[in-house]
């Protein structure tokens, strides 16, 4: 469902809901046609603070959402952060390990001299 839609069913509930609500607590007297000036008074002032009520808490919604979306985006950054601080760890951990394989092999009874390997001696024949 598009937002537009939405929106328009959203609104049509509320619409409906304020009228049922307000009718039902104004309007007494069902044996004239038109409102007495009483019942007007009393619509109008049910209208009007359920429209200032709805005004009030859809600004606190909104104040609220802000916070919580920019505690949620701080939180995500943060996770990106340590994700990116993590993978960066791990890079520069093979990239050692890389290393320590390709240094050459050392002689534990010397004093740290590497050890030459051994040459390929094959003999030589003599005429």
């Amino acid at each position: 469902m598009n937002i537009e839609l939405r929106n328009l069913k959203d609104f049509l509930g509320l619409y409906n809901r304020v009228t049922e609500l307000c009718f039902s607590s104004c309007v007494d007297n069902f044996n004239v046609r038109d409102l007495s000036p009483e019942e007007v008074r009393c619509a109008e002032n049910c209208v009007g603070k359920f429209t200032n009520t709805n005004q009030r808490l859809m600004q606190v919604y909104m104040d609220v959402q802000g916070k919580i979306n920019e505690r949620r985006y701080a939180e995500v950054e943060a996770l990106q952060a340590k994700q990116e601080a993590e993978l960066l760890q791990q890079q520069q951990q093979q990239q050692q390990e890389l290393a320590d394989s390709q240094l050459p092999v050392v002689d534990a009874g010397t004093s740290g001299e590497t050890v030459p390997e051994p040459a390929n001696l094959t003999p030589v024949a003599t005429n």
